[in-house]
């Protein structure tokens, strides 16, 4: 955002040089990039009056012109061929440096002395976006009005300085110039002169029975007012608006579209005018585009549209895209007589999808997208009128269409004077901040509460960034000066940075598993719907119930993964399709479910350890390789579990999990006073899976539950002196049937074993002859031993003893 100093000055004589208004400016949070100073170079510059052009006698293409600068006659030779007698041309004379850096000295050309150059619009330094394309080439004329002998920078209104606004995105109100003048006048307490707006109606007839507006979106167009000119006189705009909008960056066109654009830089509104003699009976439509549309814009280029446009319509077709570009047949020309001016509010996010989506990004698009303040959009239609009839460039036809359907109020904010100051860090008066808001522009009412001081200001509506106390600290803070407030350190006491309980256990877990040999591997959240089909579980979507992703990159991170295993799955299918079939990796990470609740709760997320073994163990030199099986991947959970320092897991055959296979997977879980807490699950990949992911070897997986064995994990071990009295050992072998599974067992024998059992151990399980079929014997050897004394033989044998019956009677096991 470029502002004119002389621009900004017509609202409030700040009484500051460019670079103390630029340095308080970005002090207060208007940060002011740069001082642009279009005026250097062109110290010896002046306006010329053309006495006399003549060909140059020794040269075709050369001519020799007579130029008055009021001050003398200079004789200067060029070889530009738009100059003519009587025109008034910028001059610069001898000791003059350019802005390209070129030195003007005398000099002979072809045996004539020139005595200065005239100048082109590039030699001057001009924009070349704000000159006109007939002065871009060749000699820049000036007007008949410029003045003989007056500095050229003072001639195109080049002495004044323009400040360069690099502006956030909450304070898109201060793309209006009128809001920057605000800050000035806040900034440095002098008093705002906001211009007088009155329109003098002299067109024939009224409004009412010539143009009518329908909002058909109200969501999309919170409002649209019009206004009707007749008698259009196009012409070029005056030098004092012409310069003004140059100084923005932006370049003359005719008096009706330069009005359009000041009013916009001014107010901060964009305004469009139609011909319009061009629209249907005179009826605005503000409606969605019907899907398939076509509009050619004032580019030229047909745009097809879709029903998430917004456009502006006749009773026949669309004759503008709302916010961004009007449309070519409703283009203002010579030939037209007259012109229907729109002003509006469109919803921010609508312009903003239009304007991606056909390509097309301007001054008024850049304004809709940050969001326009629906109150000044009479404002603006009536300035823009104010100007039409000041510079007689049409009659405005009395009256005014203005369609409001859901007027919006102004809001209100309560803050507390202690609070701010907490915030803040200051001790600043009640008054003071009334003093800073009323400068804003901001109504306060005070009242007194068991609190302290309360407050509550009155928002205008062009300050869409206010929404709460935090805001107005902020404001306060701006205009009481950061500089003013002191800089303290936070206090607080100092504590050692520290992993958290939950963090040293996924630690822990990581360094076992990659001490054991393991890969860790990092898979997407985001998985393929597929996925669930190749693991078997959208069989039962009740089972395993999963959360879609709303705006999916690709169909290949449709959905929330609820288990890991299927990323340890494509990682294993990846590397055997690349000859790399011996793999031991795992992942830790969350998977996730939904709630029961309303769909506006986030989801559960669960955190899961996966593990994925498949082929054969790395070589090594001590023996030859082993297979990755159900019992490796067994070893390495009780492993898990003892340096987690975790006890009591008991193992179950898993009854179902849809991508396990049915007879080599298992459950674990561990029995806690009266709830059973789910561990998580081990086994070997279903065939069916192991298929579908065109493994070739069988795999084995596991997903332990992260919660669960954090919960059950254990900081220290515990510290048992050795023993001094010697220990007793027995075996004990017994025949159970297969359904019966070792855990219960051992369940027992602990159980039974009182305070002399030190340990207990399977060293033997039998199957074939001399055992019926169906069942097994299981040999276990018992260590019993005390800490304070020697065991007797009695004490010993009526333990032992005891477990046997216990076994005998629970589980029905018959004694070898």
């Amino acid at each position: 955002m470029h502002v004119s100093t002389e621009w900004l000055n017509s609202y409030v004589q700040s009484g500051l040089k460019s670079e103390q208004l630029a340095d308080k400016l970005t002090r207060a949070g208007i940060a002011v990039e740069n001082v642009i100073y279009r005026d250097q170079g062109l110290e010896k510059v002046v306006v010329g009056y053309l006495q006399e052009v003549e060909k140059h006698p020794d040269a075709a293409r050369l001519f020799i012109c007579k130029v008055d600068t009021a001050s003398e006659v200079y004789t200067i030779v060029t070889g530009a061929d738009n100059v003519k007698a009587g025109q008034k041309v910028p001059v610069a004379i001898p000791g003059a440096k350019l802005p390209n850096g070129l030195k003007i000295k005398k000099t002979k050309l072809r045996g004539i002395e020139s005595s200065g150059m005239l100048c082109s619009a590039e030699e001057l330094g001009l924009n070349e976006k704000t000159i006109a394309p007939e002065d871009r080439e060749g000699i820049l004329i000036l007007s008949d009005d410029a003045v003989v002998g007056q500095p050229i920078a003072q001639t195109l209104g080049l002495d004044s300085p323009v400040l360069e606004l690099e502006l956030t995105p909450n304070r898109a109100d201060c793309l209006a110039v009128l809001n920057v003048a605000r800050e000035v006048s806040a900034i440095t307490e002098k008093p705002l002169q906001f211009p007088t707006i009155a329109v003098e109606e002299k067109g024939t007839g009224t409004i009412e029975g010539q143009a009518s507006v329908t909002i058909e979106d109200p969501e999309l167009c919170g409002r649209y007012a019009a206004r009707l000119f007749t008698n259009l006189r196009l012409g070029p705009s005056p030098a004092w608006m012409q310069q003004r909008l140059q100084s923005a960056g932006m370049r003359p066109i005719s008096n009706i579209v330069d009005i359009t654009n000041y009013v916009m830089l001014e107010l901060g509104h964009p305004l469009h005018a139609f011909d319009y003699d061009t629209i249907q009976e005179g009826h605005i439509i503000v409606r969605r585009a019907q899907a398939g549309e076509k509009l050619i814009t004032l580019d030229g280029q047909e745009r097809e549209l879709n029903a998430e446009n917004l456009v502006i319509a006749d009773r026949e077709k669309a004759i503008a895209l709302a916010g961004v570009m009007g449309g070519l047949e409703t283009e203002v020309t010579a030939s037209t007589k007259s012109i229907l001016l729109e002003a509006a509010h469109f919803h921010p996010a609508s312009i903003r999808r239009t304007a991606r989506q056909v390509g097309l990004r301007s001054e008024a698009s850049q304004r809709f997208e940050k969001g326009v303040n629906i109150d000044t959009v009479t404002l603006a239609i009536d300035r823009a009128a104010q100007l039409i009839e000041e510079l007689q460039v049409a009659d405005v036809v009395p009256g005014t269409i203005d369609v409001y359907l859901k007027p919006v109020q102004e809001r209100s904010i309560f803050f507390q004077t202690e609070r701010i100051n907490s915030l803040l860090g200051t001790d600043i008066a009640g008054t003071e901040m009334s003093r800073y808001f009323n400068n804003l522009g901001f109504v306060v009412q005070w009242k007194e509460s068991q609190e302290g001081l309360e407050g509550q200001v009155q928002i205008p509506t062009y300050r869409q960034d206010m929404k709460d106390e935090h805001d107005l600290a902020e404001e306060v803070a701006r205009l009481y000066g950061y500089d003013n407030i002191a800089t303290t350190l936070p206090s607080g006491v100092t504590t050692t940075g520290q992993r958290t309980w939950p963090q040293t256990v996924k630690e822990k877990m990581i360094q076992t598993l990659v001490g054991s040999g393991f890969r860790e591997v990092v898979t997407f959240s985001f998985i393929n719907p597929r996925h669930l089909q190749k693991l078997k579980m959208a069989e039962n979507r009740e089972s395993y119930p999963v959360i879609p992703v709303q705006n999916p990159l690709s169909e290949e991170q449709g959905i929330l993964r609820p288990t890991i295993v299927a990323g340890l799955l494509d990682v294993a299918s990846r590397n055997a399709s690349r000859r790399t079939s011996d793999l031991a990796i795992f992942e830790l990470g969350g998977t996730f479910h939904p709630r029961q609740l309303p769909l506006q709760e986030l989801p559960i997320e669960n955190w899961k350890l996966s593990a994925l073994v498949m082929g054969k163990e790395p070589i090594h030199w001590s023996g030859s390789r082993q297979n990755y099986d159900f019992y490796y991947l067994k070893g390495i959970i009780e492993k898990l579990m003892e340096s987690l320092k975790i006890e009591g897991i008991q193992w179950e055959a898993l009854q179902k999990c849809s991508y396990l296979h049915p007879g080599r997977s298992a459950r674990l879980y561990k029995e806690e006073k009266d709830t059973v807490l789910e561990i998580g699950v081990l086994g070997e990949v279903h065939p069916d899976v192991i298929e579908v992911y065109d493994l070739p070897e069988r795999a084995v997986v596991m997903e332990l539950d992260v919660a669960a064995l954090t919960e059950l994990a254990q900081t220290k071990g515990y510290y048992k002196p050795l023993p001094r009295y010697p220990s007793t050992d027995r075996d004990m072998a017994m025949i159970l049937p297969l359904s019966v599974p070792a855990s219960k067992v051992e369940a027992i024998i602990a159980k039974r074993g009182s305070k002399l059992l030190e340990r207990w151990q399977l060293f033997d399980v039998y199957q074939g002859n001399q055992i019926p079929e169906g069942y097994r014997s299981l040999a276990y050897s018992l260590r019993y031993q005390r800490a304070d004394r020697t065991l007797t033989d009695e004490e010993v044998n009526k333990t032992h003893d005891a477990i046997k019956v216990a076994l005998t009677e629970e589980l029905g096991a018959q004694f070898r």
